[in-house]
């Protein structure tokens, strides 16, 4: 079966860029290049996957697309853009020339509406990636979700990707809130969600199956097999488990249904999404 990682990073590490590496992120405070993840996809049998930015620059999408072009197995990147900025339209456009972006990603998570979603240059900003079929993938908190389904709402063809699961709380396991607003998200047909970052979220040294299968039952029942994608967070997740314990925990998850679902959720729609060749 068909394996595409929707949610990967790559890095040089550095300690004043990379700051939100804290010390008891020990173990990912170094180099994570295409040839260290190429060994992790041979063991696990994964065919490719998306890039996704993790610094918050243009020379991020760059480094990022320059490793896709090296890499065939890299078979996409969500890059990063400052939608606010007054030439963001040559930006856009000098990047749909490049079949290898599929989209952008701002760091959102924990950051005030005001920065983001009440902001007006950054919706304008938004309407332009829209005019290019670029994708967005939103890196929320769980409890920015009420405004992110405000703000999606404004864009009803826009494709957007919810990444993490929008990071609920499964270390005090705290998920009633948190599926009301899902469940509300989930009904504007043009968002996917990345079944990803779950175990980061979770006890790192503790965690089980169990204490994730809550979370991941409440995205399946909104989202339905259709808009699930697989990610594996590579490196980051590296915190709290190895990439064969979090393929593991989504392969897990889907005995319960068909091959053919399954497959969806592992590539196929990963790849509808962001129209990977």
């Amino acid at each position: 079966m068909t394996i595409i990682d929707s949610h990967v990073h790559f890095w040089n590490y550095d300690p004043i860029r990379d700051a939100w590496i804290t010390e008891k992120m020990a173990v990912i405070k170094k180099n994570f290049t295409p040839e260290h993840l190429q060994k992790e996809f041979e063991i696990n049998q994964v065919e490719g996957c998306v890039a996704v930015q993790a610094d918050e620059t243009n020379y991020e999408t760059n480094f990022l697309l320059s490793h896709a072009k090296k890499n065939p197995f890299v078979k996409g990147v969500v890059g990063w853009i400052d939608l606010t900025d007054k030439s963001v339209a040559d930006l856009l456009y000098d990047y749909s020339k490049e079949p290898l972006i599929k989209g952008f990603r701002n760091v959102i998570q924990g950051e005030p509406d005001e920065k983001y979603f009440q902001n007006k240059e950054f919706r304008v900003g938004m309407k332009r990636l829209q005019r290019y079929g670029f994708t967005y993938d939103l890196l929320i908190y769980h409890n920015q979700l009420p405004s992110a389904i405000a703000f999606t709402e404004k864009y009803p063809d826009q494709h957007f990707m919810l990444d993490h699961i929008a990071k609920p709380d499964i270390r005090k396991k705290q998920w009633k809130v948190w599926k009301d607003d899902i469940r509300e998200l989930a009904k504007n047909p043009n968002i996917y969600c990345k079944v990803s970052g779950m175990i980061t979220e979770a006890d790192w040294k503790n965690w089980k199956y169990e204490d994730l299968l809550p979370y991941l039952e409440i995205v399946a029942e909104y989202f339905g097999t259709d808009r699930l994608c697989f990610g594996s967070d590579w490196p980051v997740a590296l915190v709290a488990g190895k990439y064969s314990e979090v393929l593991q925990v989504v392969r897990s998850f889907l005995l319960q249904v068909n091959e053919t679902e399954r497959e969806k959720v592992l590539s196929v729609n990963t790849k509808r999404f962001y129209k990977l060749n």
